[in-house]
């Protein structure tokens, strides 16, 4: 049998580990939260370690813990940030909607760790108490949404941010290597005018700096808006008078980011609009993200029945039944991940509705756990799609050029010279009969005013 010590609460007595650093109250969690076995990702908790260290010294600027005890509990944050603890955070993501038993299970293992520093035995709860000192000034109400605050801002400024650079900077590339190449353009999937296949690439990168530019750096702003110190419903009950001011200033300084005290704590305790819309944001770029992908696989759809305008890297064997098939594999998983970014978002947005209800909103494990769930996936995924997709497209010339000498739409030029009844009627004979516009125009006697090798050249259209 695993060793165990006995603790008690107000509801009672209960074995723990002997050797956990968690106590009775995470116990507890344990015990009656056993829904998806998935806990917080070691992301989240090291911002919450953040957050529990910048209360510390706001606490300990107000003289309001010991020195000992307070370097100490640094001393334990220190090492919780650093990754040390990960195993010591088990608790499922469905719990609690206030987060309240992650909290509790981050201030045992912090008064824990602190009082064996100290040299006194794990489940003492002396001279560092999980409340009393852990959790001074603080409530998870407060607390859990201040971590949300900071890990999503953390996780886009190392995960995504990075990820969306380096596509940005191969989409540059293709944008040079396609500037030359003319295609046929199609709209609702029938053939259009022509187009150059950098301008194509063109909207995807605007389409990406729009989604950093504008929809992350706004959301990013909200972000740093915090409720610390607002406790349990925002009046800022049981904090020392400047507390609010000096947690954030700590919070700033340890993160790097510049961070804001709500001026109404309430609001960032009872509703999170930030989260909301930074999660906006994400399925906006997952939108950008399943367009790019999409129009990639069609463009190189074939290799002989479909459009076959781009050459897509050979990267694995794409049948069990089917010899030397290649299929748009990263194209497909970038429209997966997208999709997933797009329900998380549904998922956010309900939670906002359903769980923001009077002065709490009950959600806020469910809301950040999808929230960085997005930001995780998307980033990998379009790393994914640039290393082994983007950066390897060709270009089929030999299809392009014989697809432009065939377009019909090239008429379109004629339009305002011969007018579009008969710049119409040319192209249905020429579609009926096979042949190509200049021969239909050439064969008809129609006076052109103009050189028609030039008009209907679909570098001219461009």
């Amino acid at each position: 049998m695993k060793k165990t010590r006995r603790e008690k609460d107000s509801i009672g007595e209960l074995d723990v580990p002997a050797d956990a650093y968690w106590g009775i109250n995470t116990q507890r969690a344990l015990m009656n939260f056993k829904i998806s076995g998935r806990s917080f990702s070691s992301e989240f908790i090291h911002s919450l370690a953040q957050v529990k260290k910048a209360c510390l010294l706001a606490n300990r600027t107000a003289g309001l813990i010991p020195d000992d005890f307070a370097t100490a509990l640094e001393t334990a944050i220190d090492e919780v940030i650093q990754g040390k603890f990960d195993d010591q955070f088990p608790i499922d993501i469905f719990q609690t909607g206030s987060g309240t038993q992650t909290n509790m299970n981050m201030n045992e293992v912090l008064s824990n760790r602190a009082n064996e520093i100290l040299g006194h035995p794990r489940g003492s709860k002396s001279p560092v108490h999980p409340n009393n000192t852990v959790n001074m000034s603080q409530s998870s109400n407060d607390v859990i949404p201040t971590a949300m605050h900071v890990s999503t801002l953390i996780a886009i400024r190392d995960n995504l941010l990075p990820s969306l650079s380096r596509l940005r900077m191969a989409l540059d590339e293709k944008i040079k290597q396609f500037d030359d190449v003319v295609k046929i353009g199609r709209t609702h999937l029938q053939d259009a005018v022509p187009i150059p296949l950098s301008t194509e690439f063109r909207v995807y990168k605007e389409q990406i700096e729009s989604s950093i530019d504008r929809d992350l750096a706004n959301a990013s702003e909200g972000l740093l808006i915090l409720a610390i110190g607002g406790t349990a419903l925002g009046t800022g009950l049981n904090t020392p008078k400047g507390f609010a001011k000096n947690a954030v200033g700590e919070l700033s300084k340890i993160t790097g980011f510049k961070f804001e005290v709500n001026p109404v704590p309430a609001e960032g305790i009872s509703s999170h609009s930030a989260i909301v819309r930074t999660s906006s944001a994400l399925r906006s770029l997952a939108l950008t993200c399943m367009k790019m992908a999409n129009d990639i696989r069609w463009m190189g759809s074939g290799p002989r029945a479909g459009l076959g305008e781009l050459v897509l890297p050979e990267n694995e064997p794409g049948s069990s039944i089917m010899p030397g098939k290649v299929n748009p594999t990263q194209s497909e998983a970038l429209i997966q991940v997208a999709l997933q970014v797009i329900g998380n978002d549904a998922a956010i947005a309900a939670a906002e509705g359903f769980g923001s209800i009077l002065d709490l909103n009950v959600t806020k494990p469910m809301m950040i756990v999808n929230l960085l769930d997005s930001i995780r996936i998307l980033g990998k995924a379009i790393d994914s799609f640039v290393e082994n997709c983007l950066q390897g497209l060709e270009v089929n010339k030999e299809q392009i050029a014989r697809q432009l000498q065939e377009s019909l739409m090239v008429v379109t030029r004629l339009a305002p010279i011969i007018g579009y009844d008969k710049a119409a009627e040319i192209a249905k004979i020429a579609l009926s009969t096979g042949k190509t516009i200049h021969e239909v125009v050439t064969e008809s006697g129609i006076e052109i005013n103009g050189d028609l090798d030039e008009l209907l050249d679909p570098t001219k259209m461009v």
